[in-house]
């Protein structure tokens, strides 16, 4: 009875190695791809930082130029402070701009050609920012 126990391991490593066609999978060889809860692809800080300082065509206006450096320096107070946001809060707010779901002067122009992965890679950018952002919850008890 023992015997079989000890087997146990090695039956589990067998059957792991058989439902994954008998193949070692090396994570650094084949990084795992998942999606946001946007369902876009994984976006790189990098790709997302080039992007943020690209001008739009439809403006003339990149992301720093209203946003300001990391996403923390807004032009105008009105604007929000992006920086250190949640990279999906990001990606679903540009994916609305783009889709006229949700609609501003200046944002629904800028996301309009956006595409999935420019907006994945943005969210990235700005998520990986030092946040300045504040729980304003019981503010006016203040």
């Amino acid at each position: 009875m023992t015997r079989s126990f000890r087997a146990l391991p090695a039956l589990a490593l067998a059957g792991l190695l058989a439902a994954c066609g008998g193949q070692e999978h090396d994570a650094e060889a084949q990084p795992a791809r998942t999606t946001s809860s946007a369902g876009l692809p994984n976006g790189t800080v990098e790709a997302g930082e080039q992007a943020a300082h690209v001008k739009s065509a439809a403006t003339g206006q990149t992301c720093i130029d209203c946003h300001g450096a990391a996403g923390n320096v807004p032009i105008d107070p009105t604007y929000p402070k992006i920086g250190g946001q949640f990279r999906d809060y990001l990606a679903h707010s540009l994916q609305a701009y783009r889709d006229g779901d949700r609609e501003h002067a200046l944002m629904s122009q800028q996301a309009a050609d956006l595409s999935d992965q420019q907006i994945a890679d943005l969210a990235a950018y700005f998520a990986a920012q030092p946040s300045q952002l504040r729980d304003l919850h019981g503010a006016h008890d203040r």
